[in-house]
């Protein structure tokens, strides 16, 4: 999972900086961002099952079920956090691949391009949100020795990054281009990168967890 993430979150921060500062064309760096939101979707329902089965497998005593591809559980803000993600990982699919499109009118790049995006963005915010307040066990903490903290502030840095450059990438009718395109490409690079950190800060939180739980089994 963290894999995924970390290979979509670089697919999505190298297609911001090559729109800002390279000659790329368009056609690639839209692929690039389309391919970024496939690992996205991909990690993300990753961490939807992981949250869907998690319960069981922890619980002490517990007997085995069967893995489940999915489940209705809204009182549990975990599985608020995984569902309101991978939604938005699915409008980012539907954005991108519209993107590719380079017939489209600006009516259209704004109903199916943008929207999907801005919408995407809002349920990343979402996401991020609830996540960071489940860490926090309220709306807000700071806690910097806390590898989890850190990696859900990553997070929901990067969601506002990729919520201005949603806002940014708005295309005006009367001139045919975004709002702000320079505002757009670095909200999406500098999102990309805290997505990529918060990414690769998985591993190793992963490995101590790891850690911890094989040392509480044997004791």
């Amino acid at each position: 999972m963290a894999v995924l993430f970390s290979i979509g979150s670089l697919c999505f921060a190298a297609g911001g900086i090559a729109s800002q500062w390279a000659s790329t064309s368009r056609p690639a760096i839209g692929v690039t961002f389309f391919v970024g939101s496939i690992f996205f979707t991909s990690a993300g329902y990753l961490q939807f099952s992981e949250t869907v089965n998690v319960d069981h497998r922890l619980a002490p005593g517990a007997r085995h079920r069967r893995w489940r591809p999915a489940s209705w559980e809204p009182r549990r803000i975990d599985w608020l956090a995984a569902l309101v993600q991978l939604i938005g990982t699915l409008l980012f699919n539907i954005s991108t691949f519209t993107a590719l499109n380079a017939n489209l009118t600006t009516h259209q790049v704004n109903h199916r391009v943008w929207a999907p995006d801005a919408f995407g963005s809002v349920a990343f915010l979402v996401s991020s949100a609830l996540a960071f307040a489940e860490v926090c066990h309220r709306w807000f903490c700071f806690r910097r020795r806390s590898m989890s903290w850190w990696i859900v502030a990553l997070n929901l840095l990067g969601s506002i990054a990729f919520g201005v450059s949603a806002v940014a990438s708005l295309v005006e009718p009367s001139s045919g281009e975004p709002v702000s395109a320079r505002i757009a490409n670095s909200g999406t690079w500098v999102g990309g990168v805290c997505f990529l950190i918060g990414a690769l800060l998985l591993m190793p939180e992963a490995a101590r967890q790891r850690r911890a739980a094989t040392a509480e089994a044997t004791t």
